[in-house]
């Protein structure tokens, strides 16, 4: 099994979460070659905090563009033959990596999997019975570097929407990519009040620009 992987952290004003994410990946029972942090325009402590880990952790900064520019800038710096994907504000369980990149080497056919999240409230204890989802996300993908390059970037909705990677997962179906969710609960998932993946506001207008890109496309395809 191959043990070469890298994980990429978008994090946008994220000073409150983010060493909580940084450190769910570094204590993995299978350690990552690298940790990428990509502070995208941050007007809080967030790069200083990715700087506390010293060189454990890569730190790239660019202008307030979003998860999406930044994720695909993490992506890039790549070197590892796989790679990861965690929100700042998310953790993930300790054999996650583990657990999936085993699933990769034994199913070859695999272009990336995902996995579940249960879901928990900022400065409030994880439960053992609180809700469990399905993660077609950042936060539980892992996916062959090759794959992702063959996507291409990831595009944010304007006006801060959501909705960035279901776009461009939705690219990587229209590739005939196959994609798996394993049925195990891999990470925790933050709910804070007010934050953009829980703000219906722009999820709604950035659903709708993932709407409109898919039917263009299909429109432009050859019959």
């Amino acid at each position: 099994m191959t043990s070469s992987y890298s994980v990429v952290i978008p994090a946008f004003n994220a000073e409150r979460t983010l060493a909580a994410a940084i450190d769910s990946v570094l204590a993995q029972t299978l350690a990552p070659s690298a940790v990428i942090v990509v502070d995208d325009g941050s007007t809080d402590r967030t790069a200083e905090i990715a700087q506390v880990f010293g060189t454990r952790v890569t730190l790239i900064q660019q202008d307030h563009f979003g998860p999406g520019a930044a994720t695909t800038l993490g992506f890039d710096a790549v070197t590892t033959p796989v790679l990861a994907g965690l929100d700042a504000d998310d953790i993930w369980l300790p054999d996650k990596a583990a657990r999936q990149l085993d699933r990769l080497e034994r199913c070859r056919d695999l272009d990336a999997v995902f996995g579940q999240v249960r879901l928990f409230r900022h400065n409030e204890p994880p439960r053992s019975d609180a809700a469990i989802q399905d993660n077609w996300g950042r936060s539980t993908i892992m996916i062959h570097h090759s794959a992702a390059r063959l996507i291409g970037p990831i595009l944010d909705p304007p006006k801060g929407g959501c909705g960035e990677m279901i776009d461009w997962l939705g690219r990587a179906r229209e590739l005939d990519m196959k994609l798996e969710m394993m049925p195990e609960v891999l990470a925790l998932r933050r709910i804070i009040p007010g934050s953009m993946s829980f703000d219906r506001n722009t999820r709604g207008e950035g659903y709708l620009h993932v709407a409109k890109l898919a039917l263009a496309r299909k429109r432009m395809k050859p019959s």
